[in-house]
């Protein structure tokens, strides 16, 4: 799949719609933790992704960005990682 990597983050305050956002989010994520998610997505799969989020998103109180991370950047990472619960993929950049 070509497409663009983004990184998504929400902070979602009520308990049932922060669960509702991030199993939207886990359809279309290639990675992550908690409440960030690394999505390669489409300009179409984009458009999909808002549109759930936001059917379900609380804007007086709730937060959402996907911020488009720049092709081919170094990444790095601190911490202990959590390995995915997925089943094994392969992702090509």
């Amino acid at each position: 799949m070509s497409g663009r990597l983004y990184l998504a983050a929400y902070d979602i305050r009520d308990p049932a719609r922060l669960r509702r956002v991030r199993r939207v989010l886990k359809d279309y994520a290639c990675g992550g933790q908690k409440s960030v998610f690394e999505c390669l997505l489409t300009p179409g799969r984009k458009e999909e992704l808002v549109a759930r989020v936001l059917d379900i998103f609380e804007p007086s109180c709730d937060r959402f960005m996907l911020v488009p991370l720049p092709p081919g950047g170094a990444e790095w990472s601190l911490g202990t990682a959590v390995p995915p619960r997925d089943p094994a993929f392969l992702h090509v950049a």
